[in-house]
């Protein structure tokens, strides 16, 4: 195992960005549901204590600030928004002073890189070219994406979670947004670790074999059943597809339904609401996935082959 070459690619001023993720995304995400569950824990015990939800909605005390339902944005969020300026500008300045900036001589066209990686935050884009044809993993994946987490948060119909932390009041949406996120996060960490020589997979540790060759027949979907005529090859595609999201949209549907509370936001989310919720969670929490696996497991390239594009 070559550990060497692996503190080689994580020390690499390019993927300085990429580590600081990897440490900086855990510790939030383990902050804000620490301070989630305590709100959902308070919550609880005041939906099973009537007394002591009385008492909460009681004008608030000047000796017990621990109840207060309101607090003002100075001295609390202002102090700990320009605390928090500080920290980012210091270190902002000592990584700009202490890492040299990425720059290589000019390009030289006798010799190409390999692997030849974009910047860290395209590095995702090209792990998706390995699945998909170049104008949908380059164009339509990353809009579908971009967008998907900026609806999730807004289609959200709970008028609960304003404010303050919460996991059981704004499930749906937290979910939703966590899961395309670390999505996006896993598909960056493959493309600048995983990834080596000729765009090839090689597990941390393992050594980049610049003369490995690798024997993996790709095929399609319509492939595997023997079909040559392109438009029925299409057709079974098509069918395929409208099957996956028949069935993740009737799981999605348990899952957003699964609580009282779940079933009273639902009810309160129209049709159009719900449906853009449906069409975002399925293609970038399921379909997207699902399409890698195929893949990666199973050698599938496309499963919809047309004369224009290909899934």
């Amino acid at each position: 195992m070559d550990w060497r070459q692996l503190w080689e690619i994580v020390s690499a001023p390019d993927n300085v960005p990429i580590v600081g993720l990897a440490l900086i995304v855990p510790f939030f995400a383990w902050f804000a549901w620490r301070q989630a569950r305590a709100t959902d824990q308070l919550i609880s015990n005041l939906e099973a204590d009537p007394a002591l939800a009385a008492t909460h909605h009681r004008k608030p005390q000047p000796f017990d600030p621990s109840w207060q339902r309101e607090l003002p944005v100075w001295p609390y969020l202002l102090r700990i928004e320009f605390l928090a300026a500080l920290v980012v500008t210091v270190l902002l300045l000592v990584w700009a002073i202490t890492v040299n900036a990425p720059l290589e001589e000019p390009a030289n066209p006798n010799f190409s890189m390999n692997p030849a990686k974009a910047p860290w935050y395209f590095v995702g884009l090209q792990e998706m070219l390995v699945y998909f044809d170049p104008w949908f993993a380059g164009v339509v994946l990353p809009v579908l994406i971009i967008a998907g987490l900026m609806a999730f948060p807004y289609i959200d119909s709970s008028p609960l979670g304003s404010g303050y932390y919460t996991i059981r009041q704004r499930a749906v949406a937290l979910w939703s947004f966590g899961l395309g996120f670390g999505l996006w996060l896993l598909l960056i960490f493959v493309g600048t670790f995983i990834r080596g020589p000729g765009w090839m997979w090689f597990w941390p540790g393992q050594t980049w074999d610049h003369a490995r060759v690798t024997y993996e027949v790709n095929r399609n979907l319509a492939g595997i059943f023997g079909i040559t005529n392109p438009w029925l090859g299409a057709l079974v595609g098509v069918a395929a597809i409208a099957a996956f999201y028949f069935a993740a949209s009737r799981i999605l549907f348990k899952l957003v339904t699964r609580t009282p509370l779940d079933r009273r936001i639902f009810e309160r989310t129209s049709r159009l609401q719900y449906f853009v919720f449906q069409f975002f969670a399925i293609t970038i929490l399921a379909a997207l996935p699902v399409k890698m696996l195929l893949r990666l497991v199973f050698r599938i390239q496309y499963l919809l082959v047309t004369p224009w594009f290909n899934i």
